[in-house]
């Protein structure tokens, strides 16, 4: 174990990443169904699984539903969760011992990574350093998700890395809410990524995004849009008109999510 690979909680339950699965169906089933080359048996690994592989499992079960042949991997620091999850190994789903560097076997190829609620714990310094030591393992126009979601998958933000050609590209942040919390653009910064969580103040872009959406959102619940799911469809309507990114997709409104993708990605 190394210092940026640490024990989690592991306490996944059943359904917790379900929204970000749909969002990944949605918007990245090329990247799930691609087949030429090395995409041919490029696997989706699932960094962090936990005490239990639900999530793992529920994932691999909703990608194959477009790509049948799809070989997963859930990786965990813990042996005994390892050893507890081969129960559910299969000719296409592994589970294997390691960290942010992961266990690949030589060939193997890897298509989308998923590290989430993992970081959390971690200085927000060492975050980017994460990011290139698992981005390194994915194909060309690979995608790396990280971030985080409450216990129930109820709300969560997430960053979008894609790999292209000189190395990651910080293409997006992904905002979800199932409205079970109610709604206000608040509610997401106790859950956005570990190297934003503290830069939401005066003088910082992820400061200025979340206050166009409270100006976005204050203006939708004045013109009646009082319900959660309808006052956060007008408030991503009014926030596209404030920042440059915002994607409007029916959707992604209809379900609950933002994506801010802001022309040359993300940063700091």
């Amino acid at each position: 174990m190394t210092s940026l690979d640490r024990r989690t909680r592991g306490r996944t339950a059943h359904g917790r990443l379900q929204a970000l699965d749909a969002y990944l169906l949605h918007a990245e089933r090329e990247l799930l169904t691609r087949r030429e080359g090395d995409w041919a048996r490029a696997a989706f690994v699932d960094v962090g699984f936990g005490e239990h592989p639900w999530t793992t499992l529920e994932s691999a079960q909703a990608f194959r539903e477009v790509n049948p042949s799809l070989p997963v991997v859930g990786v965990e620091l813990e042996p005994a969760r390892v050893a507890s999850a081969q129960e559910h190994a299969d000719a296409l789903t592994d589970f294997r011992e390691g960290g942010f560097a992961l266990p690949l076997r030589p060939g193997e190829t890897v298509r989308l990574i998923r590290a989430m609620n993992l970081l959390r714990g971690y200085r927000p310094e060492d975050v980017a350093g994460i990011h290139h030591t698992l981005g390194g393992s994915l194909l060309e126009g690979g995608l790396l998700v990280e971030g985080s979601t409450d216990t129930s998958g109820a709300v969560g933000v997430s960053h979008l890395l894609r790999r292209g050609g000189t190395g990651l590209v910080r293409e997006a942040l992904l905002f979800h809410t199932d409205f079970s919390r109610g709604f206000a653009p608040v509610l997401f910064r106790d859950w956005l990524p570990r190297d934003f969580r503290r830069r939401v103040k005066p003088g910082e872009p992820i400061h200025a995004f979340f206050a166009h959406w409270m100006e976005a959102w204050n203006a939708a619940r004045a013109a009646g849009h009082l319900e959660p799911p309808e006052a956060f469809h007008h408030s991503v309507l009014g926030l596209a008109e404030r920042v440059e990114g915002v994607m409007t997709d029916p959707w992604l409104l209809t379900h609950g999510c933002l994506l801010w993708r802001p022309t040359g990605g993300v940063f700091l």
